[in-house]
């Protein structure tokens, strides 16, 4: 009787490997990985955001301004889809795996309620030609809060997320950054 093959491959290493199933990719992601990455994603636009809104104060105003309307809104646009993504799909999936985390979750939620509310208010005063000084104001508001989220989001998370098993695409549960 023969030995059965592993799962998702075989011990010949000269050899293709086996085809892995559609269901075997998704529960290699990492999702406490894709979870950090989708952050640092999102510490870069507002980097790049920040940097159109410096550009914004040189002689040379109207290509900044360009650069600035596509860095802002851009930003904004990533960081509300990231968090509409895990209040629909990423946290409603560990709140029923895992009851205990629910605390945390509602302050997440709440997080997002208090971020949607600033990045509306940058979105307003990018909109009415704010000067850069004001603008800048509402990037650091927004850098502080996010930064903290970030990190206690992390902190709360990343435990439950290296074990969780879910078949579905990053951008599903993270946003589409």
């Amino acid at each position: 009787m023969e030995a059965p093959e592993p799962e998702g491959g075989h011990d010949d290493p000269f050899l293709p490997p086996a085809p892995v199933s559609e269901g075997q990719k998704n529960r290699l992601i990492a999702w406490n990985r894709e979870l950090t990455a989708a952050h640092q994603r999102l510490r870069e636009a507002l980097r790049l955001a920040r940097r159109a809104v410096d550009a914004g104060d040189s002689a040379d105003a109207a290509p900044a301004s360009r650069e600035l309307l596509l860095y802002c809104k851009g930003f904004c646009a990533a960081l509300d889809g990231h968090h509409l993504s895990e209040d629909t799909a990423l946290f409603p999936e560990l709140a029923a795996r895992h009851p205990a985390l629910r605390p945390a979750i509602a302050k997440l939620q709440q997080d997002h309620e208090r971020i949607a509310s600033l990045l509306a208010q940058f979105d307003h005063a990018l909109s009415a030609g704010d000067p850069p000084d004001v603008l800048a104001s509402h990037l650091a508001g927004l850098a502080a809060i996010m930064e903290s989220h970030f990190q206690y989001e992390e902190r709360q998370l990343l435990g439950p997320l290296a074990a969780l098993e879910l078949d579905a695409h990053p951008h599903a549960l993270l946003g589409p950054l």
